[in-house]
């Protein structure tokens, strides 16, 4: 599916393009704590993949005039790239124990899939392109690059999933080769949502409602709590080999309690955002409590000593900080409106 090509004149904005290339993998993987502060080099590593990758998402997205629902499917496409193929978790029977997750049907690592697939969608796209986009209002629903940029882009998104297969299962799996009939398929997958994506989901066209709208800090705090406990229903804690403490295939109804819960926190958030009362603080309140959570979890889920604990205790400090700062220009970005 090729994009489109923008208006005549289109101003392009190379610096949100290479803000949101950055902080992509700061927070999925930094943030988080499965790339250590102490290894905090091998971010430069995940830059193609993820970065470049999520900005393939966005600048594709925006092209075809689409918006939240083909943003989210096309990150099921990336999760297939980078755990399916550049990994091979998704069917590896060693690589991060995710075949010990419980529900591995037909030597495809259900738990891990789910559980990795909501992270990404969440963590990896969705927080990343909507805080650029708070940092760069002037640039919404616009591309961010010109053809060359993008095709550029999906270039060096595949040479990252190329980097990831030579670097990680190599030492981490070695000897695994994922069926080729499961590399094909998911290349298949991917190429068949992505299309529906593009193309078949509706684009945004929903009615500005009066429905009100929860403060910022309650806004906060519930983001907060969704994400701890995404975490404690999908992700192995405190020792346990499977989700929630599950054994065997029980590990279904957490995962089916976590994807009733997300398609909850879906539609009520479609409700608040619809409303004219929301505004750019409400969505970095949103955006921050997750974030902060996201990070204490890292503690639990990733830490393996207190050197990572005290770096993820440095990090959480930091995105006080950030979203602070921010808070304050969007709070100054009003002003100037209502004046």
């Amino acid at each position: 599916m090729t994009a489109e090509a923008p208006p005549k004149g289109t101003v392009y904005c190379r610096r949100a393009a290479w803000t949101l290339v950055a902080i992509t993998p700061l927070i999925a993987e930094l943030a988080l704590g499965s790339t250590p502060v102490r290894m905090a080099w091998l971010v430069l590593l995940w830059i193609p993949i993820y970065g470049a990758g999520v900005l393939l998402i966005r600048e594709m997205a925006v092209r075809r005039g689409r918006g939240w629902p083909t943003i989210l499917l096309l990150a099921v496409c990336y999760e297939l790239l980078e755990d399916g193929i550049g990994l091979q978790a998704l069917t590896s029977p060693r690589l991060y124990d995710a075949a010990d997750w419980g529900a591995r049907i037909l030597g495809f690592n259900v738990p891990y899939w789910f559980a990795n697939t909501g992270y990404h969608a969440v963590f990896t796209v969705a927080i990343p392109i909507a805080l650029t986009q708070l940092l760069f209002p002037s640039h919404r629903g616009r591309p961010y690059m010109g053809r060359f940029g993008l095709t550029t882009t999906a270039i060096v998104m595949a040479l990252g999933v190329l980097v990831l297969r030579v670097s990680v299962p190599p030492s981490e799996d070695p000897g695994y080769q994922a069926p080729p009939a499961f590399v094909i398929g998911c290349l298949a997958v991917v190429l068949v949502v992505g299309v529906l994506a593009l193309t078949v989901v509706p684009k945004p066209d929903r009615p500005v409602t009066d429905a009100p709208v929860p403060g910022l800090w309650p806004l906060a705090l519930a983001s907060g709590l969704a994400t701890l406990v995404f975490f404690a229903l999908t992700f192995p804690v405190f020792g346990a080999r499977q989700p929630a403490f599950t054994e065997g295939l029980w590990v279904l109804a957490p995962l089916a309690a976590a994807a009733i819960g997300i398609a909850w926190g879906y539609r009520t958030l479609l409700r608040w955002t619809d409303s004219r009362k929301w505004t750019d603080r409400h969505t970095l309140a949103l955006i921050g409590g997750a974030l902060v959570a996201h990070s204490a979890g890292g503690m639990v889920i990733m830490a393996h000593n207190a050197v990572d604990r005290i770096g993820l205790a440095a990090i959480i400090a930091v995105t006080l900080l950030v979203v602070f700062l921010i808070d304050r220009r969007l709070r100054a970005r009003e002003v100037v409106a209502a004046a």
